[in-house]
């Protein structure tokens, strides 16, 4: 009888510690989520409608000043990366931001696409190249040297939720480091080069919309 009754007031009381909990919870108002530190946003935060200007990257060592418009999200294999797009005097520009071990930054800023024959490789070359996947490999192009990074299967995830777009991706390093080359092939189009120009993220200023 005795054990009974303990467990009835243990119980009424754990019923009233409950409905106290509650009621304070209720009364509570909501947490407001951490404002956005808009004086030091970094470029893996820029999104559509932000304005970017990297300090000595336009014409003539002028800062490069865009408002992007479109945020694509790329993949190939493990990697993935991101090309932030708008215009800057009249021709379309992008950087394109990789967050691995590091940050890596790196701007297009005359994007002239360029043919195999410009760069003196054939399609059997990539392929072997590929085949390989050996990060000695290289060529020569604008009389620089070339190292190959990666080759992999790619997707391309536009942002405004358009489908998926699939291509094969070639990537090169600059010897020295200063600039990449990458290589792409979609099915039915023919192999397509852009060169860009590696940055150091510390002079992207990032200024959000509105």
């Amino acid at each position: 009888m005795i054990t009974f009754t303990l467990v009835a007031i243990l119980g009424v009381l754990l019923v009233i510690v409950l409905r106290e909990l509650f009621k304070k919870q209720a009364s509570e108002p909501p947490r407001a989520l951490p404002k956005e530190d808009l004086a030091n946003l970094r470029v893996t935060d820029a999104r559509v409608g932000d304005t970017l200007s990297v300090t000595g990257a336009g014409d003539e060592f002028s800062d490069l000043d865009f408002t992007v418009d479109r945020r694509d999200r790329w993949q190939a294999g493990e990697r993935q990366w991101v090309e932030l797009s708008g215009t800057y005097k009249e021709r379309r520009v992008w950087l394109r931001v990789r967050q691995d071990d590091e940050l890596e930054v790196s701007a297009v800023v005359q994007p002239k696409k360029l043919t195999l024959g410009d760069l003196g490789l054939t399609e059997e070359d990539l392929a072997e190249i590929d085949d390989r996947q050996n990060t000695e490999d290289s060529f020569e192009y604008d009389g620089k040297v070339w190292y190959y990074r990666l080759s992999r299967e790619s997707t391309l995830y536009r942002d405004g939720h358009a489908p998926p777009q699939g291509s094969y991706y070639w990537e090169f390093q600059e010897e020295g480091g200063g600039r990449l080359l990458f290589i792409r092939k979609a099915e039915g189009e023919p192999f397509t080069a852009t060169v860009a120009v590696r940055l150091n993220p510390a002079d992207v200023t990032v200024y959000r919309a509105g």
